[in-house]
């Protein structure tokens, strides 16, 4: 298991390896200036990580309220998805319309590329992490000790 540290490394890398990748690429992909896509960039991963803290606990008090547990089969882990991403995409689609002065279904478009982007390099960037930084695991007749990080 990973430490407290190694976990507070892993979001503030994933965040700013991923600014840097995506604010360049944005400004080009979608033909805007380079320091709009940085508060687009910005902006968004800001609302995002507040959404998640709010929508994760509303979710979680919301499946003790109906089932009585807050553990998650895979269908209800599929619905906590798309309905993360859905009100996601509400929230950060009017500001990006209101920000860049365009409409809102270019707005929504830039967000369906903007979650596509981060869904592949979320991905690639968890396999390079993980081997980057391992995870130690103790020998059977080791105590399990917390690995301090790098």
């Amino acid at each position: 298991m990973r430490s407290f540290g190694d976990r507070a490394r892993h979001a503030v890398l994933f965040e700013l390896i991923g600014l840097a990748t995506f604010t360049p690429l944005a400004a080009i992909v979608f033909n805007q200036p380079i320091a709009d896509m940085g508060v687009i960039g910005v902006v968004g991963a800001t609302l995002a990580t507040l959404w998640n803290f709010i929508y994760n606990l509303g979710f979680d008090r919301a499946l003790m309220r109906l089932r009585g547990k807050v553990q998650k089969t895979i269908g209800i882990r599929i619905i906590h998805t798309v309905l993360f991403e859905a009100g996601l995409v509400v929230i950060l689609i009017p500001f990006i319309a209101w920000y860049l002065q365009i409409t809102l279904f270019a707005a929504f478009l830039m967000d369906i590329a903007v979650v596509t982007f981060y869904l592949v390099y979320a991905f690639v960037f968890n396999i390079a992490y993980d081997w980057a930084f391992p995870i130690k695991t103790a020998s059977k007749d080791e105590p399990s000790v917390a690995v301090a990080s790098r």
